[in-house]
């Protein structure tokens, strides 16, 4: 007999690998996904939303590297077919092509600076937007980006998982 739970109710059914599997297409770290997974079952998507708010910026810096790691630099094209792509891809869609080799160039510069890529939940944001955060941030000390990191983390990890819940099957 074929699954037919879709959303909530599917990530709560799944095993604990299969959950954490799908917990990682929308924060890429490890601790994360073993955090939330053991936090099932989940009463309501709200509650899943706040749980997996909270494991984000519990991590330690190392799973927060681990889960920026997977990310793409703004303003590049994520390769690959996987739903992380394609999440990226549609993010990041705010993203002029003239604007692409300012941003390259940010990026070294970010980069350069705090040791990680420039993560920014760029969801409705336009090129140059996140172009003039970038170049503020590059301002930050390293606790001040660390707390927006995780903000922002926290941030594409909530769009990533409504998306996960209306896509689960």
């Amino acid at each position: 007999m074929p699954n037919t739970l879709t959303g909530l109710a599917a990530l709560n059914a799944r095993e604990p690998a299969g959950a954490e599997e799908e917990l990682l297409t929308c924060c890429a770290s490890r601790a994360f996904a073993r955090t939330v997974a053991a936090g099932r079952p989940y009463r309501d998507p709200d509650g899943l939303l706040a749980a997996a708010g909270t494991a984000v910026h519990d991590l330690a810096w190392p799973d927060v590297l681990e889960a920026l790691a997977a990310h793409p630099r703004i303003g590049e094209r994520p390769a690959g077919a996987g739903r992380e792509s394609a999440w990226s891809r549609q993010e990041q869609s705010g993203v002029e092509d003239g604007l692409r080799e300012a941003l390259a160039e940010g990026n070294r510069a970010y980069e350069d600076r705090f040791g990680h890529v420039y993560l920014i939940c760029a969801t409705g944001l336009t090129g140059g937007q996140m172009l003039d955060r970038l170049r503020e941030r590059l301002g930050h000390d390293e606790e001040t980006e660390r707390r927006t990191v995780r903000d922002e983390l926290a941030a594409i990890t909530a769009l990533r998982l409504a998306k996960l819940l209306g896509e689960a099957r």
